[in-house]
């Protein structure tokens, strides 16, 4: 079973995700994390505390997300892209965090802090990806393409065309050479 502070985190984020900031009070996190608000608050002083509690899962989990794209046995850009598209996940639970982090990337009090660590974020996957592909260029060009899987999966836009990530694996390998 997840810790209190885990859960308190969980809460947060699925508020976020379903609901918007607006609806992730302390109040509403706590019922939905099933603690007290007392309880909370001995793991998060404020709101602002639980947001930076957030940004800071969201850079464990990058890290960890990162270590699995190196160690994949299909590559680096084959992880990236492949837990990228519609439906996928990555393993270190990187994805759901990010999603979170992006609904208070906004122009909130809180925003510049999430953009900080997106940033942070974005910058960790595309040195992984540089692992693999010595083109600074190309690999940015990577990571844009798995921006816009990912931007489908927040969307629940399919894929269209009828390819598939394997296809665009594939021709992503041709020009890497």
């Amino acid at each position: 079973m997840p810790s209190a502070r885990d859960r308190v985190l969980d809460a947060y984020e699925t508020l976020l995700i379903e609901a918007g900031p607006a609806s992730a009070t302390l109040e509403a996190v706590a019922a939905a994390a099933e603690v007290s608000k007392g309880g909370l608050l001995y793991h998060f002083g404020s709101k602002e505390a639980l947001t930076e509690g957030l940004l800071e899962r969201l850079r464990a989990r990058s890290r960890a997300d990162v270590a699995l794209m190196r160690e994949d046995p299909g590559g680096a850009v084959a992880y990236y892209l492949k837990t990228s598209v519609p439906g996928a996940e990555s393993p270190a639970g990187l994805t759901r965090t990010y999603l979170a982090t992006l609904r208070i990337a906004d122009g909130s009090t809180a925003g510049e802090s999430a953009r900080r660590a997106l940033a942070e974020v974005d910058a960790d996957g595309l040195a992984a990806l540089g692992t693999e592909i010595e083109d600074p260029v190309l690999a940015w060009l990577v990571q844009l393409v798995g921006d816009g899987l990912y931007l489908r999966t927040l969307t629940g836009a399919p894929l269209t065309g009828g390819l598939r990530v394997d296809d665009l694996l594939a021709r992503i390998r041709d020009l890497l050479g």
